[in-house]
């Protein structure tokens, strides 16, 4: 969908449902290291899905993308079909890389998610590179003014969240090009040489 096509496209009471509702799931939450409401990220993530040319569906699931990852696992998940349907909960299992509580450790996850990101369906890439866009924005902007004092905020450290940006904009690299994956590219290669690690 081209978003810049002048057709109008309307988002209604589903939309709004989920605003509202992501608000309250992740009411208690912060951005990691900041006091940052979560909810900031959830609606940037929005926005870049929008203004993407993303439909309703996909900007449900921009809104929910972390919701059963974060707040109440497959309990979650299956609220979210009763209230959305099967294709938001769909894309929101694209973009989840833990549905249980303990998470699995953090590099088998992720490698995991890799694995499952470089076959996952057109929809499911926007909002994961949406997802990666804003995260790697926010890193980068993080890096910027605090130096690297902000790797301890991750559990995979400065290499291992180096490596996770890098190896996930590759993955999501086999699902085609769009602008927003090319801006996710030069936001890492920005984040990479601000923190002095390149291949």
């Amino acid at each position: 969908m081209d978003p810049f096509d002048p057709g109008w496209r309307r988002f209604g009471p589903r939309f709004e449902e989920a605003l509202q509702w992501a608000t309250q799931l992740h009411a208690g939450q912060s951005r990691k290291g900041t006091r940052i409401p979560y909810i900031s990220h959830l609606l940037s993530v929005a926005a870049l899905v929008i203004e993407d040319g993303g439909d309703e569906d996909e900007a449900i699931a921009a809104l929910l993308h972390d919701a059963v990852e974060d707040q109440g696992g497959l309990q979650t998940r299956e609220e979210i079909r009763r209230r959305f349907g099967d294709r938001v909960v769909g894309i929101v299992d694209g973009c989840t890389d833990a549905f249980t509580s303990p998470k699995p450790p953090w590099r088998e996850r992720k490698e995991k998610h890799i694995e499952n990101v470089r076959c996952a369906t057109p929809e499911v890439l926007r909002v994961s590179v949406a997802d990666k866009l804003h995260n790697a924005r926010s890193i980068l902007d993080d890096l910027r003014r605090n130096g690297d004092t902000i790797w301890s905020r991750f559990r995979g450290g400065k290499d291992g969240t180096l490596w996770y940006y890098r190896t996930m904009t590759r993955a999501l690299e086999q699902g085609g090009s769009s602008r927003l994956l090319q801006e996710l590219r030069r936001v890492v290669s920005e984040l990479e040489r601000l923190a002095g690690k390149t291949e």
